[in-house]
């Protein structure tokens, strides 16, 4: 039972046609699909991603129409990274957030690797960072009709952030349960703090590492538009995904036993410092039930809510997600 890396981050946004259009315009992210919360099916879930939204790609947010700003703190995912394919990209994406109006950093480096800070309209925070010296797991491949050229495209999720306030226990579930292991560290960007810790899985590199910060000095984190929900791990098959199942359930953890996303899936569980974590296995997949071509156009629905369509459709506000 191994964990391959990253299979896909969930955030939280309030505004979900102002969402479509920074992601697939400013990033030039697909829109891979248009679903409903399964849990609210009252707002939408927005899933971003490479051509096909393969699994390590996925960005996905929740619509909370009336969530108020987050307070940035402790227990939190803190940050997301995007991995794009070298550093000369950088150097464009730089360029494109400033004609863009969009909130950046400096390039720096960050463990041996470049990357570059930014936040979306919400003050979602990204790094965006340089796989010119990556030799783990493969990223994907841009959407041909992305208004970012392909050589500068994003190809995947990289590094996801934890702040938390007591490492120890979180890095045992890591080690000891997940199989991560430890891979280096770099300097806490907040001087006279501990080292932000590197922990890998799978091939490694930049699309299977959790980075963590302990930080002692902050409030926890009450999250809102701009904050992150989860982030999820690929498991290979379904048939694995029981296996983890049991053992998260042996080892009494408390969890959400066997969940049927229908495109995926998952395992659902907190780790000790509250942060949610989900296992999901790397299909079905996004071309489901619609053709690749035409990803994410339509509201798609799951089986189980299909039968609701007509009421779930009245109360959502349309979305313009036809591809030019």
């Amino acid at each position: 039972m191994k964990l391959l890396g990253l299979h896909h981050v969930s955030a939280i946004t309030a505004a979900a046609a102002k969402n479509v259009e920074f992601y697939t315009q400013v990033l030039g992210l697909r829109l891979i699909k248009k679903t409903v919360n399964q849990d609210d099916v009252s707002v939408y879930h927005l899933f971003y991603g490479d051509e096909r939204g393969t699994a390590g790609t996925e960005v996905t947010f929740f619509e909370i129409p009336h969530a108020g700003q987050t307070r940035t703190g402790n227990n939190s995912i803190s940050a997301l990274s995007l991995r794009v394919p070298n550093d000369k990209a950088l150097n464009y994406w730089k360029n494109r957030f400033e004609q863009l109006d969009v909130k950046h950093g400096e390039i720096i480096d960050q463990a041996g690797r470049l990357a570059l800070s930014f936040e979306d309209f919400e003050g979602q925070r990204f790094f965006l960072v340089s796989d010119e010296n990556d030799h783990g797991m493969r990223g994907g491949t841009p959407w041909e009709k992305s208004p970012v050229p392909a050589e500068y495209g994003i190809v995947g999720l990289g590094p996801v952030h934890l702040t938390i306030p007591k490492a120890e226990n979180t890095v045992l579930i890591l080690e000891q349960v997940m199989g991560f292991r430890k891979k280096g560290s770099y300097p806490s960007p907040v001087a006279g703090q501990p080292d932000v810790v590197i922990y890998e899985t799978g091939e490694g590199g930049t699309g299977t590492e959790v980075h963590l910060e302990e930080r002692n000095d902050l409030p926890q984190e009450r999250p809102g538009r701009g904050s992150v929900h989860h982030v999820a791990f690929r498991v290979e098959t379904e048939e694995e995904l029981k296996q983890w199942v049991d053992r998260i359930g042996q080892l009494q953890i408390s969890n959400s036993g066997f969940v049927d996303r229908f495109y995926f899936r998952s395992l659902y569980f907190r780790e000790p410092n509250g942060i949610l974590f989900e296992l999901a296995t790397d299909g079905p997949g996004f071309d489901t039930d619609e053709e690749l071509e035409f990803l994410g156009e339509s509201l798609s629905l799951p089986p189980f809510l299909e039968s609701r369509r007509a009421s779930i459709e009245a109360n959502l506000k349309p979305l313009n997600t036809k591809h030019e």
